[in-house]
């Protein structure tokens, strides 16, 4: 296919594809002529993944080309192809070092430890974890760390759902893919069901009180 119908598929404009060309985040197509080039399903494919982890992942370009290297780097394990995905996905947060850091970094590290989680404590998602229950602290809610164990529960359940829907998938790409969109779009289902469970909970508990 020209350019243009990959354009329409993929509802990608036609500068848009030739800067990801030139990034190198899609491959060129095969020159027909001088001025032409044939494009394939792989690259209708590898516009879909791009356009996800820009547009739902919010990867920067940066951040994508070294998703893709991930991607196309035959030697990776799927386990850090996903996880260079992943990473990536998490918020990075700039947060001085205080006790309150400390501390909760402490916690967070015995949480993995604890539980046996497989995960770097100085991973991006440990301290996203670790600045939300300083950020906690430091607003006088320490308290609701409480209910850190349930969470963690929750989530090897959630965690545990995802890959199984993962391994339905076979190629390299598709499994990427699946983890971006139902990482991002599964926080969302999950922040909207627990909105839903806690007015379903406020009824309950409270609804009846005058």
């Amino acid at each position: 296919m020209r350019i243009g119908e990959l354009s329409r598929r993929t509802g990608v404009s036609v500068p848009t594809i030739k800067f990801y060309v030139r990034e190198g985040l899609l491959p060129a197509g095969e020159l027909t002529s001088p001025n032409q080039a044939s494009y394939g399903e792989t690259h209708v494919q590898r516009l879909r993944l791009i356009r996800a982890l820009l547009d739902v992942g919010g990867l920067s370009v940066a951040g994508i080309r070294e998703v893709i290297v991930a991607v196309d780097d035959p030697e990776r394990s799927v386990h850090k192809v996903l996880g260079a995905a992943a990473d990536r996905m998490v918020p990075r947060y700039e947060r001085e070092s205080g006790g309150d850091v400390e501390e909760a970094r402490e916690r967070v590290a015995a949480l993995i430890a604890a539980r046996g989680w497989r995960v770097h404590p100085e991973s991006p998602a440990a301290e996203a974890l670790t600045v939300a229950l300083a950020v906690l602290e430091e607003v006088g809610h320490g308290r609701f760390t409480e209910v850190l164990d349930a969470y963690a529960d929750a989530a090897e359940r959630v965690a545990a759902a995802d890959l199984d829907h993962v391994a339905h998938h076979v190629a390299r790409e598709e499994l990427v893919e699946s983890v971006v969109v139902g990482t991002v779009i599964g926080d969302a289902l999950f922040s909207a069901l627990r909105r839903m469970a806690q007015i379903d909970a406020s009824d309950r508990m409270y609804g009846s009180v005058t």
